[in-house]
């Protein structure tokens, strides 16, 4: 479809420079590409430069405008979402979404599902979008550049697309799992996936460190309570999205995870100390050091840093802390510029407008989702007429967009996607698995009185509680595995309905009750409590499952209780496989569950049960004589544990014994069928040994001649607790030591120690997990859990990645449980 319209409404210059120019002059139809459609992209930083030079102030506004558009297509006008004001005419006064792209000649774009439905379950129709609205960027009404196209699919609670994409359990539930080849499993399939729609940037992973359950927004989108556990997570899963070639950017800067408001709603501020900042800013740190494209800002006062300005638009959040401080050089992109907290700064209010030139003069360079995006370009032209922003200001943000564009392949002389290739790769088998793989070992069992759990496929099970399509599904799941189940959805119930469901209840073997009250007004969440409570008093065993926020626990005590941080279909079908004991729960909380006295815990972060009994590893000793070939080891002999030494093709099972030590040498204690490793208990080991050999031998030296000075002493025996003393911490560093349990669940102290005894803080020198190859870890059938033997040979490095970033050994095994 042709468009030849009007501009007199802008200036455009008649040549930008001899990288740019027209490449396309018309708009696709459904999957169809023009030949030559853009011209290559700048290949050195001067041609880059010239790019910037050459451009128009507004189409420097433009490059910085990431927002979204109204329809499935790049023609399709009249699309709405449900109010004439959520329109292309009514925000940008044009009608199409290829016609917003020309008119402002934006940087990017932003998929919702009711900005663009065709992305919930439509994956060819997105990718055929993603093309128009490429060819409207290249072509001769457009900036010349290609778009980034982005989303929200951070999985779980927050995504936009849905089945047939990969469906995930959420950050959360990952975060139970404790295994940082699991996150990059997921990042990978993400990646895939929105790679092959022509999604080039996911808004995620959220590294934002939960620490209060009563947080309204982040919750179970985070990956857990301990700041090192989500760094590694984080890593790995920003990771696997830009090995695949689709920008990650770590939200929410600087931590979302302490606060009681919604940001979407009101303005959150937090009153702790540098030192707790610190700890929240730790994932963003790892983020930074492992090359993540971008940082989102989060709109909250962080009263240690800026007690005035929200982050996104705080100078010395952005720049003073981010950008100097933290040594950030990609992409700072602001949250949605909509959100109601940017509106309610005390004593300061601020039009849509105002708003755009802070976030810039703090630092910002995408303005994301802009309320009044025709009031931003007006107002960030005026602040550049009276010099409250600078010309070279908004040159250096577009370049490093520029940067970004070219160095992530987003610029390319084919900006398209093969839309025919979409279906074998969205939601293929091997995606799949990740997902349930992720949501069978994120199951924790935090509670299991008289071995309630598993159930049999004779017992009859009454299903109850929150969700009117999570109760019949988890029905239906459980009737599909032959179990006798019978659904009664109650998710705010009455008196009366408590009194009905007490009575339907009768004649069952168990009861399952589904809780979640996010979103409940307070009285449709104590209605759940009341119906919990009225069900635990009856003489059924009940099973409480929470799944959203694992914090429902502490509400009454039932016989079973077992968290799932989501209702997702993953989720519910590993749900039914555990309730009949097909999968054995094997996931440890990511958070402190507070019990209801204030300040005491109910459950602490690392804890969780398994079916079967506990086993708590007998440590290794290691036998380590400086600059001798008598080192050693030995393999402890624990009843329902095998010992796993070495890494990846290396790793074997070691019966019990003593052998000869050399080198760095890792040792996992793994649980034999019918066992469970403890929740607390200490289940890897690593040890660098000495150089092993002769004594070198000197000849005496002359009595009257002064000798050398002493040499530096090697590292101190063993202790019995399997510390080792290093002379400094650059020493220790170098001989590649790790982390050992040896304090609280999921914080530890180090086996890396200067001379002092004092602990080296990061030994690992910050860098994250590195990127496993492959594509991530395939689900078994189920029912039919891998051995403990050969299978978990290749999963002490996930373990070693998360002790290399400090974490205690509760978070250190893939505690991938039989039966």
């Amino acid at each position: 479809m042709h468009r030849s319209r009007s501009r007199s409404s802008r200036s455009r210059p008649v040549l930008r420079t001899g990288v740019v120019a027209a490449a396309a002059t018309c708009v696709l139809a459904a999957g169809m590409v023009p030949a030559n459609a853009a011209v290559p992209p700048p290949t050195s930083d001067e041609a880059i430069a010239a790019v910037v030079d050459g451009m128009s102030l507004r189409q420097l506004i433009g490059q910085m405008t990431w927002t979204q558009v109204y329809g499935n297509t790049g023609d399709h006008a009249g699309h709405t979402y449900g109010n004439p004001v959520q329109s292309n005419p009514a925000r940008y006064g044009v009608d199409t979404p290829a016609e917003v792209v020309e008119e402002y000649d934006l940087g990017g774009v932003l998929y919702f599902a009711w900005s663009n439905p065709v992305v919930v379950n439509d994956p060819a129709g997105t990718a055929e979008l993603s093309n128009d609205l490429q060819a409207a960027s290249v072509g001769d009404e457009g900036s010349g550049i290609p778009l980034a196209v982005t989303i929200d699919q951070e999985g779980g609670i927050v995504a936009r697309m849905a089945s047939p994409v990969t469906v995930f359990p959420g950050n959360m539930a990952l975060g139970a799992t404790y295994d940082p080849m699991l996150a990059y499993a997921q990042g990978s399939v993400l990646g895939r996936e929105l790679a092959s729609v022509g999604v080039n940037v996911d808004f995620a992973p959220v590294v934002d460190v939960n620490t209060n359950p009563a947080n309204p927004v982040i919750g179970v989108r985070s990956m857990g309570e301990n700041p090192e556990a989500v760094a590694a997570l984080g890593v790995g899963q920003l990771t696997g999205l830009q090995d695949n070639g689709v920008g990650a950017a770590a939200k929410h800067f600087p931590g979302h995870g302490d606060t009681v408001n919604d940001s979407h709603y009101g303005l959150p501020v937090v009153d702790y100390d540098r030192a707790t900042l610190d700890r929240h800013l730790l994932p963003f740190k790892a983020a930074i050091e492992a090359g993540v494209d971008m940082v989102m800002t989060a709109h909250i006062i962080v009263e240690a840093i800026d007690d005035e300005m929200p982050g996104t638009l705080s100078h010395d959040v952005l720049t003073g802390l981010l950008r100097e401080e933290m040594g950030f050089d990609g992409l700072i992109t602001t949250d949605a510029l909509d959100m109601a907290a940017l509106k309610q700064l005390p004593g300061n209010p601020l039009t849509d407008g105002e708003i755009a030139v802070l976030a810039i003069q703090a630092g910002s360079d995408i303005l994301l989702m802009s309320p009044d995006v025709p009031a931003t370009f007006e107002a960030i032209t005026e602040a550049v007429e009276n010099d409250e922003l600078t010309r070279e200001r908004l040159e250096e943000s577009v370049t490093r967009i520029l940067e970004w564009k070219v160095d992530r392949g987003v610029w390319t002389p084919d900006p398209y996607v093969d839309v025919d290739a979409v279906d074998a790769v969205v939601g293929n088998a091997e995606h799949l698995a990740v997902a349930d793989e992720i949501a069978d070992r994120s199951l924790t069992l935090l509670r299991n009185e008289d071995d309630v759990l598993p159930l049999s496929t004779d017992d009859s099970v009454f299903v109850t509680g929150w969700g009117a399509t999570g109760v019949p599904n988890l029905t239906a799941a459980l009737a599909a595995r032959g179990a006798d189940a019978t659904a009664h959805p109650a998710a705010a119930p009455t008196d009366a309905d408590i009194a009905a469901a007490v009575a339907a209840a009768q004649g069952h073997d168990a009861i399952l009750v589904m809780t979640n009250v996010s979103g409940l007004t307070a009285a449709d969440a104590a209605a759940q409590r009341a119906y919990l409570a009225a069900l635990v008093a009856t003489d059924i065993p009940v099973i409480h499952v929470p799944v959203r926020n694992p914090y429902d626990v502490n509400w009454a005590m039932a016989d079973a209780q077992l968290a799932t941080y989501s209702y997702q279909a993953p989720s519910l079908n590993s749900l039914a496989d555990a309730v009949l004991g097909t999968v054995n729960p094997s996931g440890r909380l990511p958070v402190n569950i507070p019990g209801a006295v204030a300040g005491e815990v109910m459950y602490p972060l690392g804890y969780g049960i398994s079916y079967g009994t506990a086993v708590t590893p007998t440590a290794p000793t290691f036998t380590d004589q400086p600059g001798t070939a008598n080192d050693s080891f030995t393999i402890p002999a624990t009843e329902g544990v095998e010992y796993v030494v070495g890494e990846g093709d290396d790793a074997e099972v070691r019966e019990a014994g003593t052998y000869p030590g050399e080198g760095a040498v890792a040792i996992a204690a793994v649980p034999l069928e019918g066992y469970y490793l403890a929740w607390d208990a200490e289940a890897l080991w690593a040890h660098e040994f000495d150089a092993a050999g002769e004594e070198p031998t000197t000849p005496d030296p002359d009595p009257t001649t002064p000798g050398p000075e002493p040499t530096t002493p090697g590292p101190e025996p063993t202790t019995p607790g399997g510390d080792v003393y290093y002379e400094n911490c650059d020493a220790a560093r170098a001989a590649g030591a790790a982390p050992v349990h040896r304090g609280e669940p999921g914080y530890g102290t180090h086996l890396d120690r200067d001379r002092d005894g004092v602990g080296c803080e990061d030994s690992s020198g910050g860098g994250g997990p590195t990127a496993p190859g492959g594509d991530g870890p395939s689900r078994p059938p189920r029912g039919n859990l891998p051995s403990t033997g050969a299978e978990a040979t290749g999963l002490v490095a996930g373990a070693l990645l998360l002790l290399a970033l400090g974490a205690g050994t509760v978070l250190a095994v893939r505690r991938r449980q039989t039966r």
